[in-house]
């Protein structure tokens, strides 16, 4: 039986291009998340089965905008939140949720609110369908959503399930002669209250478009299926809200705002560096940012090794010694000895041989050279080197002798 090869020590967890694939599919994962996140409110809504002109389902109001499009007009969906800037006559339809905040566009001249109507859930098997379960709207509801605008609003309900109303119009705006016949609408929906005038009433002359008596440019319409995708599936619900669209726009175009039902279009940071003029500054960065992990991934300069935790030598000894003394306080104890040394080095190498290494008339021979040289008197160094006690003294004396050790010996600084 033969043993099993041992590992080589050349083997590794992880080969580099493994490493290398992970980060870089880490980088464009990380990077796509944050693109999305940054348009994320961009982003949502379609897939979203609520009653807004963004949605596809029955009770989404998407049908109507494509619709008007097709029809030339200049409708668009609006994702910008109200300002105090009141916009000019460009008709604003609102499709607010159970329980809206409608103040911010109570000073908007032209305004369309369309009453919700249905509870609904989301189907799970089918992303965007809805099962409806039953109406949402009363009487206290309808008040409170409009309050802004009016004290008391009342909701009718036909509770005979489908009927096909037809629309008569009342004078204001909608001639008296006015006939829009309807198609089949489950519990057809209608309003009345004392602020309110009718615009369009049903056969049995209840409001289903009424308008502020105070503020004649604020409508509300009482059953949303005149505008919605289930209802503009009829020809006739589609040709009555389509009449009622034109008529209050008038020759201005009009936008379906969404901001109510939480699509609200930001300008956060994610945004700002990711479009002109920001996104040159941005690609910049990220380039910059690959150059320098392209050039961390080789190695610059020897591998340094690891230094003894205590270091061995003459360098040590010398370190330790001067730190000791650094500690004790003792620096300017060693200016006699530094001018000793100094005074030898220059006699050997200004020609002294024996006698500067001997010490022998070494101090005569150093006072004539010097005063030879014009140099400085090495008994007054000798002098000052004694009488040095702090740690600037001994600098002092350090520099003298490192000026008169290159006056005597000619060395370069």
């Amino acid at each position: 039986m033969t043993a099993a090869a041992a590992p080589t020590a050349s083997s590794q967890g992880f080969s580099p291009r493994t490493i290398l694939a992970l980060v870089l599919v880490g980088i464009v994962s990380f990077s796509g998340l944050a693109v999305l996140s940054a348009y994320a409110p961009e982003l949502r809504g379609a897939a979203d089965p609520g009653a807004h002109a963004l949605s596809s389902s029955a009770i989404g109001f998407k049908g109507a905008v494509v619709m008007l499009q097709a029809e030339g007009v200049p409708a668009l969906v609006s994702r910008t939140p109200p300002r105090r800037r009141v916009p000019g006559d460009t008709l604003t339809v609102l499709t607010p949720p159970q329980v809206p905040n409608l103040k911010p566009f109570a000073q908007y001249p032209s305004l369309l609110i369309v009453l919700p109507k249905w509870a609904v859930t989301q189907m799970p098997l089918h992303p965007g369908f809805v099962l409806k379960y039953g109406d949402v709207m009363n009487s206290f509801a309808a008040t409170e959503i409009l309050a802004p605008f009016a004290k008391t609003t009342e909701i009718q309900v036909r509770p005979k399930g489908f009927s096909k109303p037809v629309l008569h119009g009342t004078g204001a705006l909608f001639e008296s002669g006015t006939y829009l016949p309807l198609g089949p609408i489950d519990n057809f929906q209608t309003l009345s209250g004392e602020a309110w005038e009718p615009m369009l009433v049903d056969e049995q002359g209840r409001a289903v478009l009424a308008r502020l008596r105070a503020r004649p440019g604020i409508v509300v319409l009482a059953d949303p299926d005149l505008l919605n995708n289930q209802g503009v599936a009829n020809i006739d619900n589609a040709r009555a809200g389509l009449a009622v669209l034109n008529t209050l726009r008038g020759e201005s175009g009009l936008r379906f705002d969404v901001t109510l039902n939480g699509y609200v279009r930001g300008r956060g940071i994610g945004q700002l560096v990711l479009e002109p003029p920001w996104l040159a500054a941005t690609l910049c960065g990220v380039g910059a940012a690959l150059l320098m992990g392209l050039h961390s991934l080789g190695r610059f300069g020897p591998t340094l090794r690891r230094d003894r935790a205590i270091a061995l030598g003459k360098s040590a000894l010398v370190d330790n010694s001067a730190g000791l003394v650094r500690m004790a306080g003792r620096e300017a104890e060693l200016a006699p000895a530094y001018a000793a040394l100094t005074k030898a080095l220059v006699g050997a190498a200004a020609g002294g041989g024996e006698r500067a290494a001997a010490g022998r008339d070494n101090e005569l021979w150093l006072a004539e050279l010097s005063r030879r040289s014009g140099a400085a008197d090495p008994a007054a160094l000798t002098a000052q080197a004694e009488r040095a006690k702090t740690r600037d003294d001994l600098l002092a004396v350090g520099r003298n002798l490192y000026q008169w050790r290159l006056e005597i010996t000619r060395e370069r600084r």
